[in-house]
């Protein structure tokens, strides 16, 4: 029996076990994991210590990671779009038997990937020979921060705040300048993160910990006001990447009359919402939710950007440190994206 590596949830740590490597059907393929993103999500599984199992409050270690990119290695025979050596990245939630690395049999940080069903543009996006697998594995976050700026419908006159200039937040920045978008400000409490921002295409930042923000934004997006005709920031829309309390006041006690705001960070739990501050906005409160359109619609652009976006990954760390990959991850403020990387080509 062929075995391979698979990272599974533990309390605050992974274990790494030895499991039995998937044997594609008919209809599937199986892929050679070569990089695999660590995500937000990811670190709440271990901070729970897995799933829960049943009502009396165990958990279940489920396996992890669901960033992957890597090289088809076998095919099974009902299987026309896909040959052995394609370069691929993978649709999570297309996996039938439950979504990869979020609950399901099948994780992305493995050795190996099953792929059922596996059909290009559902389960599967070829990308280039050329293309760096580390840079591939971004394919999954871009598609949720182009999600977040698709429901906002940015156009080319606004001009746009974003809140945290983690992964999501500096992939939307990137996202919204591709789209054309006037002028992008990127919002952060983190110097090191304000500076990617720069570096990445943003077209000014602020550090709200030691900078007056609406007095910064005003500067930036010039004076305007709300329904009652107070004084307000020019500000036409916000996206919150960061989920901190602070920053959905921040927009209503700034925000014009017919601003927007979309959500897109997992929220924290927070005092009662100003609901007479958006009254007096008529602020437009638009959520997002995963990618149900963006996975693939990302990955052309990925490849064409692809050094542009490349600069969103902080640490590239080999499989055989994948423990501290993950307490990398873990720790607040140590990293921002940290890829694993299965061999010496990234």
């Amino acid at each position: 029996m062929a075995t391979m590596k698979s990272v599974l949830t533990a309390r605050n740590k992974v274990d790494v076990v030895d499991v039995e490597r998937p044997v594609p059907g008919p209809k599937d393929a199986l892929v050679r994991i070569r990089a695999c993103g660590i995500c937000g999500t990811d670190t709440h599984f271990l901070h729970m210590g897995g799933m829960p199992a049943g009502l009396d409050g165990s958990m279940r270690a489920i396996p992890l990671g669901h960033e992957p990119a890597g090289e088809v290695v076998e095919v099974g025979a009902e299987v026309t779009d896909l040959k052995v050596g394609n370069r691929v990245v993978v649709n999570p939630p297309a996996a039938p038997s439950g979504i990869i690395g979020c609950g399901g049999p099948l994780g992305g940080m493995n050795e190996y990937l099953l792929i059922e069903n596996a059909e290009v543009g559902e389960s599967v996006a070829v990308v280039p020979d050329d293309m760096p697998f580390d840079v591939a594995a971004l394919n999954e976050p871009l598609a949720v921060a182009r999600r977040a700026v698709n429901r906002s419908e940015a156009g080319p006159t606004d001009k746009v705040v974003v809140f945290g200039a983690g992964p999501i937040g500096l992939a939307a920045a990137i996202w919204f300048k591709l789209r054309g978008v006037q002028h992008v400000t990127v919002v952060d409490v983190i110097a090191g993160r304000l500076e990617t921002a720069l570096a990445v295409g943003a077209d000014a930042v602020v550090n709200s910990a030691t900078e007056d923000l609406t007095a910064r934004l005003t500067e930036l997006h010039g004076a305007a006001a709300n329904a009652l005709g107070q004084p307000r920031v020019g500000t036409d829309i916000y996206l919150d990447a960061a989920g901190a309390p602070a920053v959905f006041q921040a927009v209503i006690d700034n925000a014009k009359w017919h601003a927007k705001l979309v959500m897109v960070a997992v929220q924290k739990k927070s005092d009662a919402i100003d609901l007479g501050g958006m009254l007096r906005s008529e602020l437009t409160l638009v959520s997002s939710m995963g990618y149900p359109e963006e996975i693939f619609e990302v990955t052309a652009e990925l490849v064409e950007h692809r050094e542009r976006f490349a600069k969103l990954i902080s640490h590239r760390v080999p499989f055989a440190e994948v423990d501290r990959a993950f307490e990398l991850a873990l720790t607040p403020g140590a990293a921002e994206k940290v890829v694993v990387t299965f061999d010496d080509e990234a």
